[in-house]
């Protein structure tokens, strides 16, 4: 499949087709939004999109993924299409995204990042429920060895 990106400049909507330029693509959006690279684990995408001016982002992959996060002893589900209002830090009104919680599946409507430390990942259900994670649980290796020597460089210990 040809990858190729659309922008319309008068509605401000970017998208982008193919498994490689989304994948790309949302690297560089999470990236952007200050979030590790490990936590929209996403696979056989065909089409990312934005609206810049609402913050509004959607990832459709070929078919819904079930990824398990040994870190966090969590296993997330990702619906074929995922979207959510993206700023700095914070995506909100996320739909497509379950995490099984004992039996049951329960959806995840906001993953957001402390501002002051950047240390905690937070994500919280529509009944405003949440639980957190060290950020470092979702970051590659390369991410995480930088992310623990800039720690080590700014207060000379971990």
């Amino acid at each position: 499949m040809a990858t190729t990106k659309e922008v319309d400049q008068q509605a401000g909507v970017e998208i982008v087709y193919g498994a490689e330029d989304c994948y790309r693509h949302s690297l560089e959006l999470l990236q952007e939004l200050g979030f590790p690279k490990g936590v929209l684990p996403l696979k056989d995408l065909v089409e990312c999109g934005r609206v810049r001016e609402t913050g509004f982002v959607w990832m459709k992959q070929k078919a819904p993924y079930e990824h398990f996060f040994a870190r966090t002893n969590t296993k997330v589900s990702y619906a074929t299409e995922v979207t959510a209002y993206v700023e700095k830090f914070r995506m909100k009104k996320m739909t497509g995204v379950k995490s099984k919680q004992v039996f049951i599946w329960v959806p995840i409507t906001e993953m957001s990042i402390d501002e002051a430390t950047g240390e905690k990942m937070y994500f919280k259900t529509p009944m405003g429920i949440g639980k957190s994670f060290p950020v470092t649980a979702f970051m590659t290796e390369e991410e995480e060895k930088k992310y623990l020597e800039d720690k080590k460089g700014m207060n000379g210990k971990y």
